[in-house]
């Protein structure tokens, strides 16, 4: 043992009844201290038990005052409260539950504390103490017992009368959590939500009934084996009806929406309706000892998450972004193309985009010359670019770099049945259906936007006696966009851009069909006043069908916009290298410098940039939403080297496929 461990005889001696609060509860972190040790091992800390256990029961005085100092510990602290409220959240908002959780984080805990809560957190806050509490065997707990309860060597009343206690704070603590649950299932944001017959059921409304018929038998001198097991029995089946009255309210998220505070809340009261069964299994546990332990070593690993803010935020918005993921890949089966005829379709569509960006690149450079501050200048380019961006939505063209997150989540899905070769191999299909739908989106809007840009300058040169931009801005344009520069690194940056205007997108038809915007818009009386009729029901569907794609496209084109200026607030340096946008830039600067630029190294630089401006924008937004859509989905680890197998396969015998549509195609 390392000299820098306390002595147990040291630990045991400082051991003072008539301490204050303060000083017992640091005397038990010491003692909980020298238990773990340094050697951080199960064995070693059941080792250190029976090495306490030992040196009590061989001197009286030690025994005497260990058990005193037990004693006076526990009499200031309820047991009860540990039992039905440690882990759960005070409050019912996620917003004040992570505020908690950061105070935990960033503010110390006093130790002088009757919270039995907080006190347990301080002093078991590893998970070793969960392993260790789990492991000590029944004979060495009955050794621990008799030195902290020596009450219990006076005989078999004393003994019965302890055994009572223990089952009132377990009685209590089922009490204390069946009238949260009780009140969280009459919430009416809940019971809204759940269906006519769940309602018409009454879950909720016996359960304090039937813990009080449990804490009758259970205490009552006359109970019968019987009646205790009737009483146990009409118990868990009220747990199991609520519990399927909360599984209703998520399966009308479904269709209705999804909110992060209304699922906090659903993962409370599950939570409680759990540890209700905890509390009656350790309450009914032919060995009570080794049950409290193994219920302790489950608060342990509670208290761990409960300090964690990482936890929080992933557990209660799993459900959110699975809707969000689900929604994308709604839309993104749309963006990829399996016959020939959708694939021309798609070059189409992306042609058409190409030449609307191409306005928006000249007005862009319009916007510069205006010279506006940092901010209105980003401001007013983003109204270009999010006016653009529906328009070409309206038009029913598209911008190739918007679809690969919302492709994303529609591939992740297709992931969870890859159970034979013949799933594999659809797969790879897919993958190469999706490969080809963004090479002819990159293309179509590539190959029009340059020349669209092009003659657009050239027109407004030729109309107003210049060029739309000078020769010096024109050379700066192409050095800022050289391919040695920072511009991959910019490229790498638009495509999280595009990534977060995916999941705000999904975010806002979540939001959207979770408060019934569309049948307020089409019932309302007012907005029917104002619109008429029919006119509302037809603004009402058309927000219902287009809202997630309005949603991506003015958050970004103000990200696109605003990005840099607020990046140049902070001394970044940040730009934005949307792949349309830079080959639009190309086409005006090569307008305005003629055939000369033909010959300029700079031109040639910023040319070969744009292949790597695309591919990246268009990988890494993929990638971010296609990790997103995996952990949304639930999809656990897949045979990757099948996959790449099966991709290299597929190379070799027919790369084309991965960028022309098959001659089987139709």
């Amino acid at each position: 043992m390392s000299r820098a461990t306390p002595d147990l005889a040291q630990l045991l001696a400082r051991l003072d009844p008539a301490a204050p609060l303060a000083e017992r509860h640091l005397q038990l972190l010491a003692l909980l201290d020298w238990v773990r040790g340094h050697e951080h091992t199960v064995e070693a800390a059941t080792g250190r038990v029976a090495l306490l256990v030992q040196a009590a029961e061989q001197s009286p005085a030690t025994r005497q005052r260990l058990s005193a100092w037990w004693a006076e510990l526990t009499r200031h602290l309820d047991i009860t409260t540990l039992l039905a409220d440690f882990g759960f959240a005070q409050r019912t908002s996620m917003a004040s539950e992570l505020a908690e959780r950061l105070r935990y984080k960033l503010l110390p805990v006093s130790p002088e504390t009757q919270d039995a809560s907080e006190l347990f957190m301080l002093a078991l806050p590893h998970e070793l103490d969960a392993r260790w509490l789990a492991a000590l065997d029944e004979e060495l707990l009955a050794r621990l017992l008799a030195v902290l309860l020596p009450a219990q060597d006076a005989g078999d009343d004393a003994a019965s009368a302890s055994a009572n206690e223990w089952q009132r704070a377990l009685l209590d603590a089922i009490a204390y959590c069946a009238g949260q649950i009780l009140a969280t299932g009459f919430a009416p944001e809940l019971r809204l939500r759940m269906s006519e017959e769940v309602r018409a059921a009454q879950p909720f409304h016996a359960l304090l009934r039937d813990a009080e018929s449990l804490r009758v038998e259970v205490l009552h001198p006359l109970r019968t084996d019987d009646r205790l097991q009737q009483a146990v029995q009409g118990l868990r089946e009220r747990l199991d009806a609520c519990r399927a009255a909360v599984n209703n309210v998520y399966a009308h998220f479904e269709d209705n929406g999804i909110s992060v505070g209304l699922v906090f809340r659903l993962r409370q009261l599950r939570a409680r309706i759990l540890r209700v069964r905890e509390l009656l299994e350790c309450l009914l546990s032919p060995r009570p000892a080794a049950s409290a332990m193994q219920l302790l070593s489950h608060l342990v690993l509670v208290g761990r998450q409960r300090r964690s803010v990482r936890t929080l935020l992933a557990t209660n918005s799993s459900l959110v972004a699975a809707k969000v993921a689900e929604r994308s890949a709604e839309t993104g089966e749309h963006y990829i193309t399996r016959t020939g005829g959708e694939y021309l379709s798609m070059v189409r569509q992306a042609a058409g985009g190409g030449l609307v960006m191409a306005v928006t690149t000249l007005i862009k450079f319009g916007l510069y010359a205006l010279a506006l501050s940092a901010f209105w200048g980003g401001f007013m380019a983003g109204v270009n670019y999010a006016v653009s961006f529906v328009l070409i939505q309206l038009l029913h063209f598209t911008v190739a770099t918007k679809q690969p997150a919302m492709t994303a989540p529609a591939m992740a899905a297709k992931l969870k049945d890859l159970e034979d070769d013949a799933a594999v191999e659809s797969f790879v299909d897919e993958v190469a259906h999706l490969v080809r739908s963004q090479v002819a989106a990159v293309l179509g809007n590539v190959l029009l936007v340059f020349p669209g840009a092009l003659l657009l300058a050239l027109f407004i040169a030729q109309l107003w006696g210049r060029p739309a931009i000078d020769a010096e801005h024109a050379l700066h344009t192409l050095d800022t966009l050289h391919l040695l520069g920072p511009s991959l690194l910019f490229a790498a940056f638009t495509g999280v851009l595009l990534f977060a205007s995916s999941i705000l997108a999904g975010w806002v038809e979540n939001w959207f069909v979770l408060h019934r915007l569309d049948s307020a818009i089409e019932y309302n009386p007012r907005i029917t006043a104002a619109l008429g009729v029919r006119r509302a029901a037809r603004w009402a569907h058309f927000l219902r069908g287009n809202i997630s794609g309005l949603a991506a496209n003015v958050s970004l084109g103000f990200m696109l916009g605003l990005a840099p200026a607020f990046a140049a607030f902070f001394g970044l340096g940040l730009e934005v290298r949307h792949v349309t946008l830079t080959t639009g830039q190309i086409g005006v600067a090569a307008a305005t410098l003629g055939h000369d630029v033909l010959h300029l190294p700079a031109f040639w630089w910023a040319v070969a940039l744009v292949p790597f401006n695309g591919a990246l924008n268009v990988i890494v937004s993929f990638y971010l939403a296609f990790r997103v859509a995996l952990r949304a989905h639930n999809v656990g680890r897949v045979d990757r080297n099948r996959i790449y197998r099966a991709l290299r396969r597929r190379l070799r015998r027919a790369p084309l496929g991965f960028f022309l549509p098959t001659r089987g195609s139709v």
